[in-house]
């Protein structure tokens, strides 16, 4: 990895490379019919849900290519065919929180190539028509942040646009340009959320029919947001990948120009406008630009302007560390797909970053920052408290990136801006924030203790604990000689919490710190009571589409074939459901379950053998998994 830690170069040229769009991918088989006895409805104006689709009513392609065109009878006779695409694992590429890693390597870049194609970004942003619909939002100082970090740290407001995100900037941009002829007959976009609802705002202010397909798992807040703004909705499959499956063939059949969420000239230079405004504003340098990264469209924009103008000021992208797709294909020194990708900052959940973006981010770019769960919803806390603003998991990436990447390195009265890109959030997903800010805050730990079940072992264990605040406690007898306590315990310095554990391993109660696991704040934590020994029991976690059914199409699949021994769901208001599920499965059956769940179609993982799981609820750790907790 040290070997990619090379220093960016002091000028950024843009390769040259055309601006026509790719080809698009097309359908085989008939059009899509609409069936009234299968709950598939058309329904006439105003514009409202025009039908709920199956994944069976699209002949949907193993592969997609972004269409950004109305396509013609030739495009459609013959389309590109894509290269095979590398799949690898979030997990595969992992930082300490705040280090700047998947620096792009530059060696062999050229940088006296002739830079048309910047002058000519430079010139889409410059001309840009986003102002019909947006505002320039505003860059404010961020007070009490910057006094806790010692840098002057500045919000761009984007959460402040009329949609409540940024999004509407590359929306319009493209859709503006486009010739009447084409506004005509109509635009379709795919989307779960900021981007629908830029394409309807778009679409509105420029009196054209606009089809928005979002997955049938969307929240309904989301939908009815982009209804009342005038399109007409398509609930349609059960993942993105689905929903815009059935946009690219509708845009074929209806001839619709297809708008790409990020993969587009026009709207990344409609989203760059995000850098121009800044430059405009701030006052004096800054060292960097923190930006949240999904399909790269924002960043590639900023840094497309910034870079030109300020090269000096860095360009930093930040990602869930479960979905960082950029990181890893800046690695790989090309776009690789993601098996999976987490869904708890669902505005960037993207398995695969854009094509025009990646190009433009390799060469631009200053490197990534990966930042956990727990420290998203800190940071939403942090602007709750700093402007009395909620914003999204996404929208609040960068500050969180940003936090983080203040505190590793210890930078000091520096200026670092932070785009605050979205607040669109769902009311649901508030209960997790409230329960894992001060967590990612490293204000509260989650911890696990080992007590003899003898008479005033508990009051032993609170003398212990002294002064420190508990949070949360979690007991109940156990028939064996020892039981397990969960609990949380707010903390004010690091310090605390180490002298803490060292009272108690001197009594001989050992003490594990579960705080960095999601198996114990997502499921563990509720399911503290009782244990039992469950012979052939194998743990899973599995992520259900938020939908009508889902239990039940699992449960088809699984039971009555195997006992199911343990289940735990509790909302998050995610876009996944995610679930731990115990069943009891003999060994010779492995394989038949592993085949009946890739069937089902639900990502999962197999979690048997967790050290947290056998502690917590068999308490029955090995010594590897007790070396591992330590």
């Amino acid at each position: 990895m040290d070997a990619l830690l090379l220093n960016a170069p002091t000028s950024h040229p843009i390769p040259r490379k055309s601006f026509l769009p790719s080809p698009p991918s097309f359908f085989n088989g008939s059009s899509i019919s609409i069936d009234d006895n299968r709950n598939r409805v058309r329904l006439t104006r105003p514009p409202i849900i025009l039908a709920t689709l199956s994944k069976h009513a699209l002949d949907i392609p193993p592969n997609s290519v972004s269409n950004t065109s109305v396509p013609t009878p030739a495009d459609a006779l013959a389309p590109t065919p894509l290269p095979p695409r590398k799949r690898v694992s979030a997990d595969s590429l992992q930082f300490p929180p705040g280090y700047l890693g998947a620096v792009p390597d530059r060696s062999g870049s050229d940088n006296g190539e002739d830079s048309v194609d910047a002058m000519e970004y430079l010139t889409r942003i410059l001309g840009s028509k986003v102002y019909d619909v947006a505002i320039e939002s505003p860059l404010q100082l961020a007070p009490t942040l910057s006094e806790r970090f010692g840098v002057n740290i500045w919000l761009k407001r984007e959460d402040l646009q009329p949609v409540f995100s940024f999004k509407l900037r590359g929306a319009y941009n493209m859709m503006a340009k486009l010739p009447k002829e084409q506004l005509e007959k109509g635009v379709i976009c795919s989307s779960a959320g900021n981007h629908a609802q830029g394409v309807a705002l778009a679409a509105k202010r420029l009196r054209c029919n606009a089809v928005i397909a979002m997955p049938v798992t969307t929240p309904e807040i989301k939908w009815q947001s982009v209804q009342k703004l005038g399109a007409t909705v398509v609930l349609v499959g059960d993942s993105y990948d689905e929903a815009q499956a059935y946009a690219k063939k509708r845009s074929v059949e209806e001839g619709r120009t297809f708008i790409p969420p990020f993969d587009h000239p026009d709207v990344i230079a409609g989203q760059g406008t995000v850098g121009m405004e800044i430059v405009r504003q701030i006052k004096g340098p800054v060292h960097a630009i923190f930006v949240p990264v999904g399909g790269g469209g924002l960043i590639a924009g900023i840094a497309a302007y910034v870079k030109r103008v300020s090269p000096e000021v860095k360009i930093i992208g930040v990602e869930p560390s479960d979905a960082n797709a950029m990181a890893l294909s800046l690695c790989h020194g090309q776009r690789v797909i993601l098996d999976k990708a987490g869904g708890f900052a669902d505005g960037v959940a993207v398995k695969e970053v854009g094509e025009e973006t990646f190009r433009l981010c390799k060469d631009l770019m200053d490197g990534v920052v990966l930042v956990s769960r727990d420290a998203i919803c800190a940071s939403i806390k942090d602007m709750f408290e700093e402007k009395r603003s909620i914003l999204e998991p996404a929208g609040a990436l960068s500050l969180a990136g940003a936090e983080a990447y203040c505190k590793y390195y210890g930078l000091k009265g520096e200026n670092v801006v932070v785009i605050t890109s979205g607040a669109n959030m769902n009311f649901d997903k508030l209960s997790i924030v409230t329960e894992l800010a001060n967590v990612g805050r490293e204000k509260e730990a989650v911890l696990a203790t080992i007590l003899p079940e003898t008479p005033g072992s508990f009051k032993k264990f609170c003398e212990l604990v002294g002064p420190m605040n508990i949070t949360e406690f979690k007991y109940r007898y156990s028939s064996e000689k020892e039981a397990v306590v969960l609990y949380s315990v707010g903390i004010h310095m690091p310090s605390e919490l180490e002298e803490m554990k060292d009272r108690m391993e001197s009594s001989q109660l050992p003490t594990y710190n579960l705080t960095k696991n999601d198996l114990v704040k997502d499921h563990l934590r509720y399911l503290m009571g009782g244990k039992s020994n469950v012979e052939n029991e194998v743990l899973c976690r599995f992520i259900f589409p938020e939908r009508p059914g889902a239990l039940e199409k699992f449960l088809d699949a699984l039971s009555p074939r195997w006992n199911i021994t343990l289940f735990h769901y509790q909302s998050k208001g995610e876009t996944g459901a995610n679930i731990l599920v115990g069943l009891q499965i003999e060994k010779p059956d492995m394989g038949e379950f592993h085949e009946r769940a890739r069937r089902v179609g639900y990502d999962y993982v197999v979690v048997t053998d967790d050290g947290i799981f056998q502690l917590l609820m068999h308490h029955r750790p090995s010594h590897k998994a007790i070396d591992l907790l330590s």
